[in-house]
């Protein structure tokens, strides 16, 4: 069953002036506060939004930027990486929009993009804090494939990787 979201959100798929500066103010915002991530952190994702918009091909590339009556309250992107693989990044939904079903939403929408556009491997990192997050990617087909040990965000945890592969044989 697909996931309605409450008619006062709307998802965009098309960048905006803007945007990913309000992506880095979320992700430095957030994780400050629900994790007690440094600004270290939201330096890496300045870091790699810009890579992003550098290499930015919309043919390949996408965003999922969730709005709430114009306001942006979540964001997901999809970054090409080579020909068949493509990197899930910046995946982020404010507090007050958890369990609506807009995750959900966003991951089936990130999937029919990988089929659309002939992927066969995604991944994405994400941390151990994550729990929910990490659920949610194993529930469509992402398995944990590396965890290492990290203090890049100003505190000791495991930063870990997920892949995705259309094919075992891939």
């Amino acid at each position: 069953m697909k996931p309605v979201i409450p008619s006062n959100l709307s998802i965009r798929n098309d960048l905006r002036a803007g945007d990913l500066g309000t992506v880095i103010h979320l992700h430095g915002a957030m994780y400050s506060e629900e994790y007690d991530y440094s600004l270290s952190f939201e330096s890496y994702v300045a870091a790699g939004l810009a890579e992003f918009y550098q290499q930015y091909d919309p043919e390949r590339d996408r965003v999922w930027i969730v709005e709430d009556e114009g306001r942006m309250v979540g964001f997901l992107l999809l970054m090409h990486r080579g020909a068949r693989s493509a990197q899930l990044r910046y995946y982020i939904l404010l507090k007050p929009y958890r369990g609506m079903g807009i995750g959900k939403k966003l991951m089936q929408e990130y999937m029919q993009w990988l089929n659309d556009k002939g992927y066969d491997h995604s991944y994405l990192w994400t941390t151990d804090e994550l729990p929910a997050a990490a659920s949610l990617y194993t529930r469509y087909g992402f398995n944990l494939t590396e965890e290492k040990p990290s203090s890049a965000f100003g505190k000791a945890l495991k930063e870990q990787r997920y892949d995705w592969y259309l094919s075992p044989g891939y």
